[in-house]
């Protein structure tokens, strides 16, 4: 027989913006559906077992459900475990609706005096009016038995014959237009001989209580010994009525997204799947579609933990948009699945002016499945996505974390936070290529001292004096899983050596469209502060709790920031201007200082979620600079090493973490001598800090802040403020969204003038909008040579090449280090130099690999000289 008849495909489709309400009932995301008279029944008989329970369906919590034996699973006996299903809602319509599912209760234990519902949830609505909203966060009408056997309807109890919760039942519950109401029926049936167990008829339900979301209900408050029994199996769930919304554009998996880069001609991206891997026979291919026909490059199958797959493709030359799809075959009991994954490996833009990178970080749930970001982001239509890391929280989707036991479930754990942030964001990165770098709260950590990837001491549990331990607090195998997800698309490693604990690397470089990227790990080899400064510091999650202490007085600490290792790869990259690079920027987690002031009685940061919110243009007083060592301000010698590295070939710095969008100059010796740094604001801001120095702020304005000019961080960094976005009471709702400074960065490399333009865009502001609704002082253009301030004290001849485009020119002192190295704009160049010296000037034309070396070149104060040079 022919096995192709028996082959069902999927395309997981594109998600679009969300509509109104009125054009899609309960803000349903896709396609506009119409009404369809619904009879939905679900389909696990047909699945194999496995630790996830398909695309039609999200877990509350993802690794508390999973299928065995045909019937989906809660594997924990606790509170508030929920299966949504995504493909199927209910509208505001009045209709009849017969909702109907069998329940086996697994864990016998369950005492008739705990409390709980097992049984379903209707109705369910989250804080947004989008089904992923309420699939996360939905709460609706809850119909079931408790463990004592009595029926619940929402608040509404009904006792029964039952002295406790079956061990298997038949849950129906009919709903009945009646007037703007339903009249409910719910039967209690046994699922083996159907013999009715319980009826209750007429109870009254409000219209609105019954639209959105359908959901399966676990919940359960038991012994603590009880909980990490199964509670309960589900199966043979149907839902009918003829006032439905249908969509299967809304499945999530079993491949939820994916990402690239291309850099020296290899592709690399990565696919995030669903827990397939125990399926036999599951493959998961990528393809290329080529003249209208889409052909496999690599066949393959899960099995990495993080349920990701890595594609490499080498010599990729393609001069235009090449389509791709990852398509993933599952056979069923009854049938094979293909699903589908479609996206763009966009054409480089090599030969555009311009080139444009979106800058994200710092994202809660608080406005979870952020629509509005992708829509006002589309608006900007950046060429490069960067997302600069936090792409979650621990408690992201309610919770917590999970950090001991089971390692698959620590796993599990961490993708359904993963998974959500793919669901809000991957359509910003489904045709774009992207940097994706953890920080520490993707680790689990408040702060990462990781101290070349040691082991935290957790003998005290997970909190503060393990993070001030240094290290890594979860398992090793756990942390290379998360960067797999995360970075396993990034070009491969400068130097892939692990670290301690087999700790995988990925720092590199990524050279795309004329920018040649420099990507750091600040954490992975930095000091923990208190193993290296004295105990009278009386140090407290990298804070010093001693009023007494002052730090500034530590400035030569022998301590590490970035490590011998990424220093000799940022020495290396600085000369490296292969492949048309014309503009260096580094991407890390967070900036070389620390932009940030608090109340002067403050010892730490823990009051920042606290602080009241300022009106539009108030200048708030008391503060004073923070010493908060979890920033690259700390330890400050390290800090000026790397900033004097950067600098050597005019680099502009691009960061996340500080929860504060910040646009500064670094200084050293003197401010603004180095060069300059954005910080963009976090997408949803859990810890909204502040920058409030202690200055004249008499004719302080919103559009004219006082606080711009030279400061001093708590560590005695110099840094030239000109622009930060501070929090302040905006009137838009959420305000818990709206009033922390959340937005993101757009910056644009003009390669042909040599600027660089900022952008910092609030989340509520439209781009396309005639009005300028950035945040203060912005947008901001520097040129590329102002990433090198230090002024001159000389000068060299200047340069004229005569038979190059735009050569690099390196300059190095007498003892051959290199004073900077830069890719001409023109063939001319005035090279400027910090010493009336000699110095050996080399200009390499690196796409035709010649290369001329001038030595022993005498600086001079005013320097007329021209050397016009052949590198024939």
């Amino acid at each position: 027989m022919n096995r192709r008849k028996y082959i069902k495909t999927i395309a997981l489709g594109t998600l679009l913006p969300s509509f109104s309400a009125s054009a899609f009932p309960f803000g349903l995301v896709g396609q506009n559906k119409p009404l369809e008279a619904i009879q939905f029944k679900s389909n696990w008989h047909n699945w194999p077992d496995m630790k996830w329970v398909g695309p039609e369906y999200w877990g509350n919590r993802l690794q508390d459900w999973r299928l065995k034996d045909g019937m989906a699973v809660c594997s924990i006996s606790a509170e508030n475990r929920n299966l949504q299903l995504l493909t199927v809602q209910k509208t505001e319509y009045l209709s009849p609706l017969k909702v109907s599912l069998e329940i086996n209760l697994l864990n016998k234990n369950i005492s008739p005096a705990d409390k709980g519902c097992l049984g379903i949830r209707l109705g369910c609505k989250g804080p947004f009016e989008d089904y992923r909203s309420a699939a996360v966060f939905g709460k609706g009408l809850d119909i079931g038995l408790n463990p004592s056997g009595t029926l619940l309807v929402g608040n509404q109890t009904f006792e029964t014959k039952l002295s406790q919760i079956p061990n298997n039942y038949k849950l129906v519950a009919e709903f009945r237009p009646s007037e703007n109401k339903y009249l409910l029926k719910v039967l209690i049936q046994d699922s083996i001989t159907d013999q009715l167990i319980h009826t209750q008829e007429n109870i009254a339900v409000e219209g609105t209580s019954v639209e959105g979301n359908f959901a399966l209900l676990a919940d359960l408050m038991t012994a603590k010994s009880n909980t990490s029994q199964p509670s309960a199996g589900f199966s043979n769930w149907s839902i009918s009525s003829d006032n439905l919304v249908s969509n299967r554009d809304q499945l999530y998996g079993p491949i939820c997204f994916a990402q690239y880069t291309l850099h020296d001609k290899k592709l690399k991206l990565t696919a995030q799947l669903a827990p397939i891997e125990e399926i036999k026979g599951n493959s998961v291919q990528l393809q290329f579609k080529e003249q209208g026909v889409w052909k496999t490059t690599t066949n393959t199958k899960l099995e990495h933990i993080g349920r990701a797959v890595n594609f490499a493709v080498e010599n990729w030359t393609a001069n235009s948009d090449i389509p791709y799809r990852i398509l993933v075959e599952i056979p069923l009991k009854n049938e094979i699945h293909q699903y589908t994954y479609e996206g763009t490996i966009a054409q480089e833009p090599l030969n555009k002016e311009s080139v444009s990178a979106a800058v994200f970080s710092c994202n809660f749930h608080y406005g979870f499945p952020d629509n509005d970001v992708y829509e006002n982001v589309a608006k900007l239509d950046p060429d490069i996505i960067l997302f600069l890391g936090d792409q979650f929280y621990e408690g992201t989707g309610g919770f917590g974390a999970e950090r001991d036991g089971d390692l698959d479930d620590l796993c599990l754990d961490y993708l359904r936070k993963w998974m959500m942030f793919g669901w809000s964001y991957r359509e910003l990165f489904r045709h774009k290529p992207c940097a994706i770098i953890p920080d520490d709260h993707d680790v689990y950590h408040g702060n990462v001292w990781g101290e070349g990837g040691k082991k935290a001491d957790t003998s005290d549990g997970h909190g503060m004096l393990a993070q001030d331990s240094g290290g890594y607090k979860m398992p090793a195998e756990w942390v290379n899983m998360v960067q797999f997800t995360q970075t396993s698309h990034l070009p491969d490693p400068f130097d892939p050596s692990p670290v301690q604990q087999n700790i995988g690397v990925y720092y590199t470089h990524w050279n795309y469209a004329g920018i040649s990227f420099a990507i750091l790990e600040d954490r992975k080899f930095k000091s923990a502060p208190k193993h290296v400064l004295p105990p009278e510091a009386q140090v407290r999650n990298g804070w010093i709790q001693n009023k007494d202490f002052d730090i500034k007085q530590y400035r030569d600490l022998d301590a590490e920031l970035l490590g011998k290792r990424q220093h000799d790869f940022i020495d290396h990259w600085t000369q490296d201007w292969n492949n048309g690079a014309e503009i260096k920027v580094v991407l890390s987690q967070t900036n070389f200082a620390t932009v940030a002031t608090l109340p002067k009685t403050a010892l730490n940061d823990d009051v920042v979620p606290s602080l009241p919110i300022p009106k539009k243009g108030e200048y708030v007083l008391g503060d004073v600079p923070t010493v908060d060592m979890d920033s690259n301000g700390w330890p400050a010698n390290e800090r000026d090493k790397a900033v004097e590295a950067i600098r050597k070939c005019y680099a502009f710095h691009i960061a996340g973490d500080q929860h504060l969008g910040s646009f500064i100059q670094y200084g050293t010796d003197e401010h603004g001598d180095s060069g300059y740094a954005f910080a963009g604001p976090a997408l949803n801001n859990i810890w909204p800090r502040r920058f409030w120095p202690e200055v004249n702020s008499d004719s302080h304005t919103y559009e004219n802040p006082a606080y711009l000019g030279d400061h001093m961080d708590g560590f005695g960094n110099k840094l030239s403020v000109h622009a930060v976005g501070n929090p302040f009471d905006t009137g838009f709702e959420p305000a818990i969204v709206h009033n922390r400074a959340t937005g993101y960065g757009l910056v644009t490399f003009n390669k042909k003038e040599r600027t660089i333009t900022t952008a910092c865009w609030p989340r509520y502001a439209d781009p396309s909008s005639a009005g300028n609704e950035q945040f203060p002082g912005w947008p901001i253009t520097i040129k590329q040579k102002d990433n090198y301030g230090k002024k001159a004290v000389a000068w060299l001849p200047t340069i004229k090449v005569v038979d190059a485009s735009k050569p690099v020119i390196s300059v190095f002192d007498n003892n051959n280090q290199l004073v900077y190295s830069i890719r001409m704009a023109t063939n001319t160049f005035a090279p400027k130099v910090f010493d009336k010296e000699k110095y050996t000037i080399v200009i390499l034309d690196v796409e035709n690999n010649r290369k001329k070396t001038l030595k022993n070149i005498r600086a001079k104060t005013v320097n007329k000289q021209l050397l016009q040079i052949s590198l024939v």
